[in-house]
């Protein structure tokens, strides 16, 4: 029996020894295959499974390189490498509190074991970082939250949990690709992890690919039947969608103020959706403008580009709004914002226009001064004129103090000038057309008086007669 087990053991020996020398070679496949040999002869040594351990590690198969570990101290609660070792798999993989008994106990064996110090100390650094992190997320400091992952990440580069909370947080934060790129990491060693499929919808559903996301959802409950929140964004994003889509047909029957309360109760859903919410101001301020809501259509729309720099039809339509009530600056800016990124022949001419329009605001508005639509017909800009002359003649306010004589001199003066554009076809078309009249050599008398007088001279012209100190009529010839 000597004499066998005398063998076994030669055999076994043989085995670590050749495992040994591929494991130098850094050849861990190879080294893997003999450890597993020597084990199988001889299952009782706890240097072999921590061998084993050791080349699992070099190969990243840290769960399977912890079993190892946990088998060898099973079988010799003195290896101080195993108990090492089994520390180390389990920072890798994010267990710090299991990680701090395994190094505690290789103080014990050997308290001066500079290694299980500093090992000690990142685990401990871990707890910190993993207790920051859960501030942060209930704060919504998702920053923080990736923060405190990336650096945990450094001693616990195998622990999923983290880099999901990592994953989900980037989502949040609106950053898809990386949030994207971490998830399929994970997917590509463990296809069936539910948080990592979590976090693929997540970003499908933030970039407004509901179906697509909502595929994710369902397969994450599959591999994860109690995962809340992919019950909870499988709810909402099915909501969110159905919602908009009342809205959209709404809109295009022409029931706007329905159309209105459905964007409005679709936004109420998940505010963490940037991209989805965007677009539901953004049609709540197409309906709002279509009420004559403008104000309120101007401020959706800088709501929905607060959410999304990046969307040009919400500075579209702002800019329309803009125009519509007349705020020709603000409709300049957002159109030269359009044209900075899209320099199409469209968003070219929307900005010449809105230019145009800026311009012809900074003069004085003759329609305004006569007090007549821009469409205004000859016979209306008339009697607009006679209506507006007699009201501020200065010989009707002759009574009265200097100031308002100076005033209405003024608006006598400005009617004057408004009538002598409006009531002549060609500068009344190059006023419109938004040119300077001073600066195209043309005949340009305003003096008040000379208008006022070949307006109303000949049959139907009138003097001013006084009845009595401030009170004047009309004496028509």
């Amino acid at each position: 029996i000597a004499s066998e087990q005398c063998k076994v053991t030669l055999e076994a020996e043989g085995y670590k020894e050749q495992g040994n020398a591929f494991y130098i070679k850094k050849d861990y496949s190879e080294a893997f295959n003999y450890y597993t040999k020597a084990i199988d002869v001889c299952p009782k040594n706890a240097s072999y499974y921590g061998n084993r351990a050791a080349t699992l590690m070099m190969l990243s198969r840290y769960r399977e390189a912890l079993e190892d570990s946990q088998q060898a101290v099973r079988l010799d609660d003195t290896f101080m490498k195993g108990h090492l070792r089994e520390g180390k798999c389990h920072l890798l993989l994010g267990n710090a509190m299991a990680a701090s008994r395994c190094f505690q106990k290789v103080l014990e064996l050997e308290p001066d074991n500079s290694q299980a110090q500093q090992e000690l100390k990142n685990a401990e650094s871990i707890l910190e970082y993993e207790r920051m992190a859960e501030i942060g997320f209930e704060k919504r400091d998702f920053r923080m939250v990736v923060f405190c992952m990336d650096r945990a990440l450094e001693s616990a580069s195998a622990c999923h949990r983290f880099k999901v909370l990592k994953a989900e947080c980037l989502a949040l934060l609106g950053r898809y690709p990386e949030a994207q790129s971490v998830a399929s990491d994970i997917l590509r060693m463990d296809s069936t992890n539910g948080d990592a499929l979590y976090v693929r919808g997540l970003c499908l559903y933030y970039e407004d690919c509901i179906d697509k996301a909502v595929q994710f959802f369902i397969q994450a409950l599959r591999m994860a039947p109690d995962h809340e929140k992919a019950r909870l964004a499988c709810r909402n994003a099915k909501a969110l969608k159905a919602k908009k889509e009342e809205g959209n047909k709404a809109f295009k029957e022409g029931n706007f103020e329905e159309a209105y309360e459905l964007y409005s109760e679709a936004l109420t859903i998940d505010p963490n959706n940037i991209k989805t919410n965007a677009k539901l101001y953004c049609n709540r301020a197409t309906v709002g403008s279509k009420l004559k809501k403008l104000e309120q259509a101007i401020e959706d729309c800088t709501k929905a580009i607060k959410l999304d720099e990046s969307y040009i039809k919400a500075y579209l339509r702002r800019a329309q709004c803009y125009m519509d009530t007349e705020q020709y600056e603000e409709a300049v800016r957002d159109y030269e914002k359009v044209y900075q990124t899209e320099k199409t022949k469209e968003h070219k001419h929307l900005l010449k226009t809105a230019q145009l329009e800026l311009k012809k605001s900074k003069r004085k508005d003759y329609y305004k001064v006569l007090g007549v639509d821009k469409n205004a017909t000859e016979d209306e800009i008339k009697k607009a004129y006679r209506k507006r002359a007699l009201m501020h003649h200065p010989d009707r306010h002759s009574g009265a103090s200097a100031e308002v004589q100076k005033e209405e001199e003024k608006k006598f003066k400005e009617v004057g000038e408004a009538f002598t554009v409006l009531s002549d076809p060609k500068k009344k078309s190059r006023y419109d057309s938004g040119h300077d009249l001073e600066d195209d050599d043309m005949n340009m008398d305003f003096d008040a008086n000379n208008i006022f007088k070949a307006f109303f001279s000949g049959p139907g012209g009138f003097s001013f007669e006084a009845s009595g100190p401030g009170n004047f009529f009309f004496q028509f010839g």
